[in-house]
């Protein structure tokens, strides 16, 4: 072989080898690198849940369409953002799946509630007894029916007295003879007017007015609008001195007395409000005012008595009714308040 071909074939020989190490050096930066993962495709990606695409509160675990045929938009695991250490975090699926509601802390009054029982009572205030103070018998009974419902002025009944309808004719007599004496015999007629003075003092004194005094007889009558709770005579009855004959309530207020138990009573005050409600009426509620709290606790039920007084205009609220009794106690201050149905 001559020298210019052995020359020829070396550098071939060396050109052959840059080849192969270039392409070598390519496969190599092409081949993945130590300890990456070759498995292909992109694992895929967890979804938490789809959310409205129109940016609603409302949320879906599965895939669906809202009411205008736009799909639900998924939301992944990996663009949740970090909770901070120690908060508790539920997926929203999981929130709407128990009801959950989130509302902010607010600064408020708070107040104490106390629910117990309670009695409509008549108002002692407002009760009139018909008691005649002389003795007699009653002739007519107008008012003869409990329950009944009175006018003021409206005739209760008449009454017939042997005393009452003397002083009636002493009272006229003496007067009628003063007025004729008056001007013929002037000393005659100022011991007329003295006894006939004496007539009208006795009168009075029965609660007879002066409209009366010259009548005779008795009609009496109602002091106020009023019902009958009580009627022990008949017509005809004889009646003492002082005797009631009719009892008459007003009703267009009455109260309640509810039984609070001792532990909770401290807090109660007159004019704070109340309210009463019973079955007997439902769909209504009364409202009234704490008119009076006893002193003393009631060694039987361990229980204290509030006096709530309660405007009852239509008459709805009959003496004997029980229902339930809600007292709100006032809260001390604004304090931070969340709503009852967060704790349970």
């Amino acid at each position: 072989m001559t020298r210019v071909q052995t020359l020829s074939l070396a550098i071939g020989v060396a050109l052959a080898a840059l080849a192969v190490g270039w392409i070598a050096g390519r496969a190599t930066n092409d081949s993945p690198t130590a300890g990456t993962s070759i498995d292909g495709p992109a694992a895929e990606r967890k979804v938490l849940y789809y959310r409205n695409p129109m940016g609603l509160a409302d949320t879906s675990p599965v895939p669906k369409k809202d009411s205008m045929g736009m799909d639900y938009v998924p939301v992944y695991a990996d663009d949740a953002p970090p909770a901070a250490p120690g908060t508790v975090v539920l997926p929203p699926d999981k929130v709407q799946a128990l009801g959950v509601r989130t509302e902010a802390v607010k600064r408020g009054a708070l107040s104490a509630t106390v629910r117990t029982s309670g009695t409509v009572e008549v108002d002692e205030t407002r009760q009139y007894a018909i008691a005649p103070r002389f003795e007699g018998w009653v002739e007519r009974l107008y008012a003869n029916q409990t329950g009944m419902r009175v006018s003021a002025g409206q005739p209760l009944l008449s009454v017939y007295s042997p005393q009452l309808a003397a002083a009636q004719q002493e009272y006229r007599l003496a007067d009628e003879t003063a007025r004729r004496l008056a001007g013929s015999d002037p000393a005659s007629a100022a011991s007329m007017v003295r006894l006939r003075d004496a007539a009208r003092t006795r009168l009075r004194n029965w609660e007879i007015s002066d409209a009366q005094m010259g009548k005779t007889g008795l009609v009496l009558t109602a002091p106020a609008d009023a019902v009958v709770i009580e009627k022990p005579v008949v017509q005809g009855a004889r009646f003492e001195p002082g005797e009631t004959i009719l009892r008459l309530a007003d009703l267009s207020k009455v109260w309640v007395i509810a039984k609070v138990p001792a532990a909770q009573a401290a807090g109660i005050q007159p004019g704070q409000t109340a309210r009463f409600e019973t079955v007997a009426l439902p769909g209504q509620v009364a409202e009234g005012e704490v008119t009076f709290v006893q002193p003393v606790i009631d060694a039987m039920t361990r229980t204290v008595d509030v006096r709530i007084a309660l405007p009852n205009p239509a008459g709805d609220l009959r003496p004997g009714l029980y229902g339930t009794v809600v007292l709100e106690e006032p809260g001390a201050g604004p304090v931070l308040t969340v709503p009852r149905s967060a704790v349970q």
